[in-house]
């Protein structure tokens, strides 16, 4: 129950917001620049978009590789199943990710593959604000807007900073993992504590200290940084190309700017990929870039689908050529029935009688 409240309250948020990001736009002119963008640079965005799938999925084996060989095919066919889930439910299907790994690629553990992607998300946060925040380094803000960006690079030198302390902690556990979970295991050693809660905690924290054993090799952080280097450059050129395509003469610094803001508004967990948020966003970084309201619209919506159109069709590809069912699909959005697959992977778990 509390599951679907929330998922109402999130739905219900997300009207909201496009009701409050549309509410004073002349869409006869939405449309207008819709019909007047250039569809080979879409068609040439969507590839790139595509290509940066397939550079997430190459990521992903990289930080697996620590703990286990992968497929890089599996890899890539959970990528985009769990992006379709992410524009079906929110950031809620990022869940769907580590649960569908193991079934699709038996040598991967649930556990492994959900601390994976934490490692993930912490290099892809540290990547978009080392992005945003060069790119304010040769950003020259339109007139009149100097407060506003002042403002902004302000914010972003503190998401970098933030992303550094990130990073900071990770070797930190890293280095000393071994004496901390031998700590939490005797603190957590009691009556009270529940054995599934336990096992589960415990569990995340041995993966967590595997997974970061790529910061012990060189090597791997090469490639680790090398792949997100190149996804984010597979992101930010098509959102370059997707403003060219509406005529816009704007630079690749631009660009990156734009990217910046649509993907801190990707983070609101609302249904639809972030729907409403990311469109508000998206057209508010360009207003600030003195586009006129209704065009900025048209480019958000734009953006926001192409962004997500690769997922959604090599998602349902792999989906229906899988030999998971939907009902099994629909469970893994539960967060209850993906703590019991994590925990059934813990080899201390012991079910309770």
């Amino acid at each position: 129950m509390r599951k679907y409240l929330k998922f109402i309250i999130l739905f219900l948020f997300a009207i909201f917001i496009l009701w409050f990001f549309g509410r004073n736009l002349d869409w006869q002119e939405v449309s207008v620049s819709l019909r007047a963008a250039d569809p080979v640079l879409l068609v040439i965005a969507t590839l790139g978009i595509s290509l940066g799938y397939f550079l997430r999925a190459k990521r992903w084996q990289v930080l697996l590789e620590p703990i286990t060989k992968s497929s890089l095919r599996e890899l890539f066919a959970t990528t985009t199943v769990g992006f379709a889930a992410i524009l079906l439910v929110g950031r809620a299907g990022e869940i769907v990710r580590p649960m569908w790994l193991p079934m699709r690629d038996r040598r991967v553990r649930p556990s492994a593959a959900l601390v994976t992607i934490f490692v993930e998300r912490m290099f892809d946060l540290a990547s978009l604000f080392v992005f945003f925040s060069i790119s304010l380094i040769w950003f020259k803000a339109p007139e009149g807007r100097e407060a506003d960006f002042a403002f902004i690079k302000l914010v972003g030198n503190l998401m970098l900073a933030a992303s550094i302390l990130g990073f900071l902690a990770m070797f930190v556990y890293h280095r000393f993992s071994a004496p901390v979970i031998a700590w939490f295991e005797r603190f957590t050693d009691r009556t009270w504590v529940p054995k599934r809660l336990r096992a589960l905690f415990l569990g995340l924290l041995e993966q967590a200290a595997a997974a970061l054993d790529i910061l012990r090799s060189p090597r791997e952080i090469f490639w680790v940084v090398f792949w997100t280097t190149a996804l984010w450059f597979a992101i930010a050129l098509p959102t370059w190309l997707i403003i060219r395509a509406f005529g816009l003469q704007m630079s690749f610094i631009d660009s990156i700017f734009v990217m910046g803001v649509a993907s801190l508004g990707s983070l609101i967990p609302t249904p639809g990929g972030a729907a409403g948020a990311f469109h508000a966003a998206t057209a508010g970084a360009l207003i600030l870039l003195n586009v006129d309201r209704e065009r900025a619209a048209a480019i958000s919506i734009v953006m926001h689908l192409i962004y997500f159109a690769p997922a959604v069709a090599f998602g349902l590809y792999y989906f229906f050529h899988g030999d998971i069912s939907f009902e099994r699909f629909r469970s893994l959005l539960s967060s209850e029935n993906a703590e019991r697959e994590i925990e059934s992977d813990s080899p201390d778990f012991e079910p309770e009688t």
